[in-house]
């Protein structure tokens, strides 16, 4: 019997893929370090093209990442966005527009009952960074589809 994951917050809501992060990625550096080695000790062409591509390969790797967030927190954006319009009262419905994407991503943890106090206070005080804004959500509404 599967033991149920405990119920996500602040300290545990980073995903970490332990294929791309423990497995793939050490690969990929022990492979630019090694190709490095290589290149250094026995200098030709094609140790100094298998460096470059030992390099690429990682590159590639961290980019496919970075692009599937960034896909990630535009579709976030969109449905913070909706979600606002329906929960927010009239008087602070102008406040949606003044969110930036960081903002919304970091938002979607709040429960309906307290995004709109946060709301409030992250347009008033400015407060840009997404962790700050998280540490303040009190009443955590769990994401477990992000990427």
């Amino acid at each position: 019997m599967a033991t149920a994951a405990p119920p996500q917050d602040y300290k545990n809501h980073r995903k970490f893929v332990p294929a791309f992060h423990y497995v793939a990625v050490p690969i990929l550096l022990v492979n630019v370090i090694y190709s490095g080695y290589v290149a250094a000790t026995s200098f030709a062409l094609g140790s100094v093209i298998a460096l470059l591509v030992a390099i690429a390969l990682l590159i590639v790797a961290f980019l496919a990442r970075i692009f599937a967030l960034g896909a990630q927190d535009r579709v976030i954006r969109l449905e913070e966005r909706l979600r606002l319009q329906e929960v927010l009262p009239p008087d602070q419905q102008h406040n949606i527009d003044k969110l930036t994407t960081g903002q919304l991503v970091a938002l979607r943890f709040a429960s309906d009952g307290e995004v709109a106090a946060l709301v409030a206070t992250v347009t008033a005080e400015g407060i840009e960074d997404r962790d700050e804004i998280k540490k303040r959500v009190t009443n955590w509404r769990a994401d477990n589809q992000r990427l």
